[in-house]
């Protein structure tokens, strides 16, 4: 049933910023959390992420929220060093904070695969119970590439890994 919902968000989505959903691609990953998925929403809806997690990673200078409190609407920069790829920032909006389905989801607005060859890019992130005591965070990556890149077949670089495992180090101590 989520797995239908979601699909439905990113078709609907999809028809919004003028991306047919067929041409969005998608790369899925899963980590099991030692933590309830209460404690796991916490840190993913508001701004945990940006201001516990994201700072901790090697590779980001700063993060600043340029507008909002955390919820839908809020957009937030954050600041990389400079990488091989020119990589220096990444913004995004959040569009989605379900606190029932405990799903949140950002665009892109600049940076990233943006900068090099892709209309779209949206980040989404589900906790889903497992136990009690446990649970999964889904990371789902959507994007589209522009069709004269399409031969280049540009990728998102997004640290979603990195954060998904950073916050389970997080939660899994403070638990």
């Amino acid at each position: 049933m989520l797995k239908q919902i979601s699909l439905v968000f990113f078709v609907l989505f999809a028809c919004y910023v003028g991306v047919n959903s067929r041409e969005l691609k998608h790369i899925t990953k899963e980590l099991e959390v030692n933590a309830p998925a209460c404690e796991a929403w916490e840190l993913y809806r508001n701004l945990g992420l940006i201001n516990i997690i994201v700072p901790k990673l090697t590779n980001v200078q700063s993060t600043q929220v340029l507008k909002g409190d955390g919820g839908v609407g809020t957009v937030a920069k954050t600041t990389f060093v400079p990488d091989e790829a020119g990589n220096s920032s990444y913004t995004e909006e959040f569009i989605v904070i379900d606190d029932q389905k405990r799903v949140k989801a950002a665009k892109a607005l600049e940076g990233d695969c943006l900068a090099f060859g892709c209309s779209v890019l949206i980040v989404e992130f589900d906790i889903k119970e497992k136990s009690q005591n446990s649970c999964i965070i889904k990371s789902i990556i959507s994007y589209a590439v522009k069709k004269e890149f399409e031969s280049k077949d540009p990728k998102p670089t997004v640290a979603v890994e990195a954060i998904t495992q950073a916050s389970k180090e997080y939660l899994e101590r403070n638990n």
